[in-house]
């Protein structure tokens, strides 16, 4: 099977720019020159620069990349000396997230990472904290030597390479903790919010900028601080919250109560004026909820969700055959068939397909869409008739499908809205054994 990036599908063109760095040239761009194994995809990576196309990035507090200053060459994306242009920024933000580059840097040079920016009025650096891309020798600030958090924790046992060489950067975020790594060693360990990063906070420059540090969700940014730096082979995945591994758990259905026997937790909709009862559609055997498929519709969870990890065990009987269903999230509007809501496809053959349904607000992968539709990235379901466990993260504007252990599908920028969890009725038999979901604390919070 073909491995394809959760990016969009890049034009066959790059701008490069000439020496003097003011000129556009449009040239015909090499191949890919890093892209991503199958087992990287199926972990939730995706590729932030492949060596070719820029199109995940543009400028900081603009639509597009610099006119100036960055340029594609032999696989890198190069900032020139003097080139300007200013930073650049990811077109998509993140919460928790880990990420994975290469750079290098000219003698005497200076740039930097930064995550969780905010566009703001002031610069990048007054909302995102910075992993120092530096040529050490003749710094005598630890604090400013690569691989700190710049002017607040040193890089203890950072070996960086020098000047010319390329060193290899992982940056990991995960609610509160952040994690700087240097060609394979953990540098800087820090977590924002907490006594000690206060007090760092309160004895530098970034004591007078009000949002530095605090933003839960935010843009990558490339520096440009004026000097030679070249990045390459980035590539990045979101990562499902802390909380999720430690908040309480709600089991809406494990067939092993009366009240999930009961369906206490739901309620249904049916198509029209239809008025069957609810056992006659849906149906508690042996510890399984049995959708007979008709009459359409769907059983909905009383309560509302926002941001979950939901759990979802299902099968399709192979004694007839396979079938269509879904789960509905984030549901809101009106009960109709089918409500304004995002569907994680249960169809056989289709589970982890986005659906999008009365033009619920999202972004997804343009070279896996068509119409409301979004292909998986490749597919893991089991045989027909064995249980298939389903993931699905909703943690703020990001939302992820799992289908038995991988990651097959995600959508961002997301209408961050509670609603309902909708189990669809669609013409065909399906089973579920399990329906359980952790809700995740508020992200604003960080």
């Amino acid at each position: 099977m073909p491995v394809r990036s959760l990016f969009p599908a890049v034009a066959a063109a790059s701008l490069l720019l000439t020496a003097s760095a003011q000129e556009v040239v449009t040239t015909r761009s090499p191949e890919p020159t890093f892209r991503l194994t199958q087992e990287e995809i199926a972990q939730g990576w995706h590729v932030l620069f492949d060596g070719r196309s820029t199109d995940a990035w543009r400028g900081y507090r603009r639509e597009e990349m610099p006119d100036r200053g960055w340029r594609v060459v032999a696989g890198e994306l190069r900032h020139g000396a003097g080139g300007g242009g200013g930073d650049l920024v990811t077109r998509r933000d993140y919460r928790n997230f880990e990420l994975q580059l290469e750079w290098r840097i000219a003698a005497g040079g200076n740039s930097g990472i930064m995550y969780r920016v905010v566009e703001t009025d002031g610069p990048s650096y007054h909302t995102g904290p910075e992993y120092q891309v530096f040529d050490d020798p003749g710094n005598a600030d630890p604090k400013h030597r690569v691989g700190a958090l710049y002017a607040l924790y040193a890089a203890e046992g950072a070996e960086p390479k020098p000047a010319g060489e390329w060193n290899e950067t992982r940056i990991v975020l995960d609610g509160a903790r952040v994690e700087h790594w240097l060609n394979g060693t953990k540098v800087v360990e820090a977590e924002f919010g907490s006594d000690d990063w206060k007090e760092r906070v309160a004895a530098s420059k970034f004591a007078k900028w009000e949002g530095f540090g605090v933003h839960p969700r935010g843009l990558i940014c490339l520096q440009d601080h004026g000097d030679e730096v070249a990045f390459r082979n980035i590539k990045i995945r979101e990562l499902v919250p802390e909380e999720a591994r430690r908040g309480e758990e709600v089991v809406l259905f494990d067939g092993t109560s009366e009240n999930h026997a009961n369906l206490a937790a739901f309620g249904y909709h049916l198509r029209g004026d239809t008025d069957a009862p609810l056992a006659a559609i849906w149906t508690v055997r042996d510890g399984v909820l049995v959708c007979k498929g008709q009459p359409v519709g769907y059983l909905y969870s009383k309560d509302s969700f926002e941001d979950f990890v939901l759990e979802v065990e299902w099968r399709f009987d192979p004694a007839k055959g396979p079938g269509n269903s879904g789960v509905l999230l984030r549901q809101v509007g009106p009960h109709k068939v089918w409500p304004k809501s995002i569907e994680a496809q249960l169809q056989s053959g289709q589970a982890g397909d986005f659906w999008n349904i009365d033009q619920f607000g999202m972004q997804v992968d343009a070279s896996r869409t068509k119409g409301r539709n979004t292909k998986k990235t490749h597919g893991n379901e089991k045989p027909l008739g064995e249980w298939n466990r389903y993931e699905i993260v909703c943690d703020d504007g990001w939302v992820s499908l799992r289908v038995n252990g991988e990651v097959v599908n995600e959508a961002w920028s997301c209408d961050d809205v509670a609603g309902p969890l909708c189990f669809q009725s669609e013409g065909a038999e399906i089973h579920f054994k399990r329906i359980a979901l952790r809700p995740l604390l508020s992200p604003r919070g960080g």
